[in-house]
Parts: C-alpha cells; structure tokens; sequence
C-alpha cells in the first residue's frame, strides 16, 4: 500500500467537487449529521460516481481511507 497522506480536498476534488476550504465547510454543514446508521457510502447526496470512487478506495484498502474516514468522521459528528 502506498503511503501517500491526501488532504481532504484531494477527496473532494477526486468526487468532482470544490476543493475551496470553505466550500468543503459548506458541504459538510449542508449535510451534516448523518445519522449512525447511515455508512458514508450510503449517504443520500452523493452520485453513483462519487458512490463508486469511495466504495472502490474502502475495498482496496487505499492510501485514501485515512481522508475518507476524516470526512466520515466530519459529516457523522453532531452540531452541539
């Protein structure tokens, strides 16, 4: 496994989104929380793309899980 650190706008720019810091904050604000129930991969606002390029990067074990996990991590946490 390769042990490239990607920032988290790497992954947005790979799902096609803005990598701009405060669009990836509007991002995670618009669609934050997702309940515990609900798997990254299995969020509502992505497409089947975007879907694909997370679910391809968890099977393979990627250099991207420790970024894909910090989003995850973002968009489950609860607004206080």
């Amino acid at each position: 496994m390769d042990n490239t650190i990607h920032p988290l706008s790497e992954i947005f720019k790979q799902l096609g989104l803005s990598d701009d810091p405060v669009d990836i904050d509007r991002f995670i604000t618009t669609h934050s929380p997702l309940d515990d129930d609900i798997k990254l991969v299995d969020a509502p606002f992505w497409s089947d793309s975007q879907r694909d390029f997370l679910k391809e990067k968890y099977i393979a074990d990627d250099d991207w899980i420790p970024m894909i996990d910090q989003l995850n991590e973002a968009l489950h946490l609860r607004k206080k």
